[in-house]
């Protein structure tokens, strides 16, 4: 009797994993966050004022914004008109200063000032969605996590991955498709990609590695 041949999920999975071996050989799977911090409540800071703001503008406002409050107590304290001049240049400053103020008193009232660590009581705190949650949950406790920010939603769509707008079902999404272990690389990973090659308005797929494993790139073929 004739074997079967190759089945199309069988094909799928076998497509993933070359495409994950291929992010590790390029990248390698050594943790990395993009925001600076020293403390994981600054971390948590940062990642509210990432929204709808890149990564380097984030870091030169925390730089000066982290020694004008060193303690998470000054945020908890803060006039809320003078953190929105701090953190002008982010966007959104006037809603991200007061969920920064009133996320402040609430880790302090109800966590002793160390973030949670499950995603229920971090999506709690004002200005907290599963995006921020996963990102304190994968750099701090080291939790399994995948935070879809707009890198990892564009270039997941490309590759396939997902045909999902909605951030927390392309999340779902990836988590059924790649290994657990491979969700925090992955994040860096892809994030790196993204900006390097896979950008939004014009990605270099003719220099990309993962171009014949790519359902995006392969129609440039």
């Amino acid at each position: 009797m004739a074997s079967k041949g190759i089945t199309n999920k069988e094909k799928e999975k076998e497509r993933i994993m070359n495409i994950i071996n291929a992010l590790n050989i390029e990248y390698g799977v050594e943790d990395r966050c993009f925001l600076d911090h020293e403390t994981p409540w600054q971390l948590l800071i940062a990642t509210i004022l990432s929204a709808q703001c890149t990564d380097e503008r984030v870091n030169q406002v925390t730089k000066v914004l982290f020694k004008k409050y060193p303690n998470l107590e000054d945020f908890a304290l803060a006039d809320q008109k003078e953190l929105e001049n701090d953190i002008y240049s982010t966007g959104f400053y006037k809603n991200k200063a007061k969920n920064i103020i009133a996320c402040a008193k609430k880790l302090i009232s109800d966590y002793n000032g160390i973030p949670p660590r499950d995603i229920e009581s971090l999506t709690s705190l004002a200005g907290v969605g599963r995006k921020t949650a996963n990102v304190i949950r994968g750099n701090i406790y080291n939790e399994p996590s995948i935070v879809v920010d707009t890198h990892v939603k564009r270039v997941s769509q490309r590759l396939g991955l997902t045909k999902e707008e909605d951030p927390v079902k392309i999340e779902f999404d990836l988590m059924k498709k790649l290994p657990k272990e491979q969700w925090i690389p992955y994040n860096i990973q892809i994030i790196t990609l993204g900006r390097s090659i896979c950008s939004a308005r014009k990605p270099k797929c003719d220099q990309c590695f993962l171009r014949k494993f790519c359902t995006y790139g392969k129609s440039y073929e």
